[in-house]
């Protein structure tokens, strides 16, 4: 996105601001065309194998926790939110390789779904169990704590996740042992097709957490900006030694649980009240409204990426299917 005209009339602490919101609206559209390519064109060409989920209507959790956390932080995503995987510097075109099933991949073509991660990026593959991540997360958050290390983890899930015992188990280990966990959960109103009123009896999931002596709030999940501040708060309560702190993100899935599912069992009001809530659009009003950037600025910015999207499905779709010789490889640590 170009600077915005005056931004030199802006106090220091506005252009870092500025700066800061405009980053954040650039990894919430690339979240949203990307996903609308995977969902609404490419799944419906039959050029992906299995299943597609996306966080449309959500992407400001991923994007606004994935920006409060260090370099070094480690990630455990869930499977709506393939913005952190932007803000951590993985390319679109290695996104599209990777549901493609092609070299150029994550996984170098061993698997075509979000089943994906990078160490080098400190991110950790998805577990399709949801909640089966919280006792990984916390085994990882324990050992930097042993090695006094500065750095944390930050584990997302769903409000479903939250039911299952395996949750209970993590966050409950990770608690004791006060290890440096942001819990981050996706609170968006449903666990498939289960609506939250039928899956707990509480008012809210962080009700859950002073069971276990964790400290919680409640935010705007599809505030971009809110969800920032809150998780900066939640990361410097972890790296203070003080042990787990969890975030609720109120949300909304603004689509079916995946590309196969019409989500008819959703009441038809909901959509239309939550699209007035949508992260994008609500990213642009705050910029245009403190004058961080135009309108000619941000149909700039639109318009890069959706080339830039172009192009990467362009890539991923030369891209080789992995040669089947190579299918031991990467499978056992090899000596050295």
């Amino acid at each position: 996105m170009t600077a915005v005209a005056n931004s030199t009339l802006l106090a220091p602490q506005e252009q870092a601001e500025a700066g800061l919101w405009r980053r954040m609206l650039h990894y919430l559209f690339l979240q949203r065309e990307v996903e609308e390519r995977l969902e609404r064109r490419l799944y419906r060409q039959g050029k992906i194998l299995g299943g597609v989920y996306v966080g449309r209507g959500q992407e400001a959790i991923c994007v606004g926790s994935g920006l409060a956390a260090e370099p070094d932080d480690f990630l455990y995503p869930c499977h709506r939110d393939l913005g952190l995987y932007f803000v951590r510097g993985i390319h679109p075109r290695q996104v599209f390789a990777q549901y493609m099933g092609r070299v150029g991949g994550l996984t170098r073509g061993r698997d075509g779904n979000m089943h994906m991660g990078d160490l080098g990026h400190r991110i950790v593959a998805i577990i399709s169990a949801m909640a089966a991540s919280i006792p990984v997360a916390a085994g990882t958050a324990m050992a930097l704590k042993f090695q006094r290390s500065r750095n944390i983890v930050f584990n997302y899930f769903g409000d479903g996740a939250t039911s299952r015992g395996d949750w209970h188990e993590g966050i409950n280990l990770a608690s004791v042992q006060k290890t440096p966990l942001v819990l981050i959960c996706n609170n968006n109103q449903y666990a498939y097709s289960t609506p939250l009123d039928k899956q707990m009896a509480c008012a809210h999931v962080v009700d859950r957490a002073p069971g276990y002596g964790i400290p919680s709030e409640i935010v705007d999940g599809n505030d971009c900006v809110a969800v920032h501040e809150a998780a900066l708060r939640a990361a410097g309560h972890a790296r203070m030694g003080l042990g787990p702190y969890m975030i609720e993100c109120k949300t909304f899935r603004m689509t079916g649980h995946s590309a196969h599912d019409g989500a008819d069992y959703v009441p038809k009001h909901l959509w239309n009240e939550w699209a007035e809530k949508d992260p994008v659009i609500r990213m642009e009003r705050r910029l245009l409204d403190r004058c961080y950037a135009s309108r000619g600025d941000i149909d700039e910015l639109y318009a890069g990426i959706r080339a830039e999207v172009d192009e990467a499905i362009a890539w991923a779709e030369a891209s080789p299917y992995p040669d089947p010789s190579t299918l031991e490889q990467g499978v056992y640590e090899e000596s050295r």
